[in-house]
């Protein structure tokens, strides 16, 4: 029988990319992503759940989220669900769940972490998020796993 194990996110992210290497040599970056949904309540009131993810990117792509990601920036995140066991301080056995990220796509919105300033603005055309023409807007969108990247300067 066949399987399927594909997360797709969009959101936001709530702390700045930590990224670590491993004995190898090779970029590991962690996101924090937000993603909220809101409903009105039986009773009129608006209601809002906000679920938190783990996202781990590796390789270049990892090099990239740590540079030119921040606290607040929107992405859209493509992967696989992974679980981790792990031993707490405690030595209590637990699990982790997270997303292993095969396609990251910076979005508009937030701050930048570089040294031209901050970028206003969304996605679309005429903004100046990282990729011009991302997920939302039918463009082919520029992410950083499939090596959208030259030696021009980044568009933000």
């Amino acid at each position: 029988m066949a399987s399927v194990n594909k997360v797709i996110l969009i959101g936001n992210l709530g702390a700045d990319p930590e990224v670590r290497y491993t004995q190898g040599g090779e970029p590991v970056c962690e996101l924090r992503l937000a993603t909220s949904e809101q409903w009105t309540d039986k009773g009129g009131a608006k209601q809002e759940r906000t679920e938190w993810h783990v996202i781990s990117v590796w390789g270049k792509t990892a090099e990239l989220c740590g540079q030119y990601l921040a606290k607040g920036r929107s992405v859209y995140v493509e992967g696989s669900l992974r679980t981790r066991e792990y031993t707490d301080k405690e030595g209590v056995n637990r699990k982790a769940w997270e997303v292993r990220a095969d396609k990251v796509t910076f979005l508009g919105g937030g701050e930048e972490r570089t040294q031209r300033g901050s970028a206003s603005g969304g996605t679309g055309s005429g903004g100046s998020g990282a990729w011009r023409g991302g997920p939302s807007q039918g463009g082919s969108g520029r992410d950083a796993q499939k090596g959208g990247f030259d030696d021009d300067p980044i568009p933000f």
